[in-house]
Parts: structure tokens; sequence; C-alpha cells
């Protein structure tokens, strides 16, 4: 018969809350951001790279197509690897009160700027959709697991 070291009566102190173990708050200003506010500023993102993607190939955003589609995600990628990297969130994540922090090895602190060779990967893998959706108890997608990141609230 198995026996284990605690009573199973609640979580224990490392696993209260999204960011707990990282040493993040529970609320406010630097606490791990919510999946509405990401989605958002997803959708947010997007938009604005299509509008971009229409501007350079003349077509409207509606009429879809495989240039515009390629312009869309190939701007969506340079704004989130450029925004994120240099800047420490995309124009969603600052209209939704977001940004992107790089995390440091255990216990030693944040550091607000994720630096373009992070920024790139974490947009790559964005691009690739199933990395951001594959996520742990701490809110960070896969893409963010490997450019050592994670997204809080300013």
């Amino acid at each position: 018969m198995a026996s284990s070291a605690q009573s199973g009566a609640g979580p224990t102190e490392e696993f209260r809350y999204p960011g707990s173990r990282l040493g993040l708050p529970e609320a406010g200003s630097g606490s791990v951001a919510g999946w509405g506010r990401r989605v958002v500023a997803l959708f947010v993102d997007w938009l604005i790279a299509g509008l971009i993607a229409s501007a350079v190939t003349g077509k409207p955003i509606w009429a879809g197509g495989n240039d515009f589609n390629t312009a869309q995600l190939v701007t969506f990628f340079a704004m989130s690897a450029i925004l994120s990297g240099l800047g420490g969130g995309t124009i969603g994540h600052r209209l939704l009160g977001l940004r992107v922090i790089r995390t440091k090895p255990a216990g030693t602190g944040y550091a607000a700027q994720v630096g373009l060779l992070g920024g790139a990967i974490r947009a790559f893998l964005l691009c690739l959709v199933i990395p951001a959706v594959v996520y742990d108890r701490d809110r960070r997608g896969l893409h963010d697991k490997a450019a050592g990141t994670i997204v809080v609230r300013r």
C-alpha cells in the first residue's frame, strides 16, 4: 500500500495559484496574466498584422489568398518577435495591460527585456499554434517555456 507525505487536504504552498512556484504575486501587477486578456491581445495583434498585410499586398483583409495569408503571418511574426523581444510586449499586450518578461534561473528574479532571440523563438512557436495551446499550471505555453518567458500583468 502506497502512502504519501501529505494528507491531500488541499494544494501545497508551491501550487496555490498560477505563478506561485515562480515567485510571482497572486494578483495585481506582476501576476500571471489571465486567458481572456491574452486571447484578446492575440486577436488585436492578428488584426493589426492583417491590416499591414492588406496594405502591402493591396488586397482587403476579407479577400484572403495565399499571398495575403503569407504576408499576414510574416508580419505577425516580425511584429511579435521585435515588439516582445525589445519592447516587452506587442501592441495588443500594451492595450490590455500585459507584458512579456524573461524568467531567470530558480530564485534569481525576472528581467524585463526578453531580447531579440527570445522574442523570435517565442514568435516562431506562437505562429505554429500547437506550442501555444499546450501549457503548464503557471499558464506558460510551450512557446513561453522554450523562450524562457512569461506573460504578466503590468
